[in-house]
């Protein structure tokens, strides 16, 4: 049992990206769902399976180099870290965001167009 299983979740689809690696499965709960479903609808998954109490999730490759190139934990649960939509407006690269929302879970992109903003989860390119 862990602490924060979000977190535990993303550093382990960061370290088989890493080790170039194919699947992750996890303990399911309903925000790694989210989070998994925001990540391949940004490209950086393949695939999200749901079985009975696990999450199995497949990587993205191009050219046999995973697309995941890295992921940064921002928010953690001693200290949470926001921004508001003025500040996801500032962003530049090519990295986007997982931010939390009251309208659920939503990459930088996504929360630009919907012009929401709230807790940044991680950075991911």
């Amino acid at each position: 049992m862990t602490n924060y299983p979000l977190g535990d979740f993303l550093i382990r689809v960061k370290n088989v990206s890493m080790a170039r690696g194919r699947e992750v499965s996890v303990r399911n709960t309903r925000q790694i769902e989210e989070v998994a479903k925001c990540l391949k609808r940004a490209g950086f998954l393949a695939e999200v399976k749901k079985e009975k109490d696990t999450l199995t999730v497949s990587l993205a490759y191009a050219k046999k180099v995973p697309v995941m190139m890295g992921l940064n934990l921002v928010s953690k649960p001693g200290l949470r870290i926001y921004k508001s939509v003025g500040d996801l407006m500032k962003e530049k690269g090519p990295s986007i965001l997982l931010l939390h929302t009251p309208k659920g879970i939503y990459s930088s992109k996504e929360a630009k167009k919907e012009n929401v903003a709230g807790e940044v989860i991680a950075k991911v390119w």
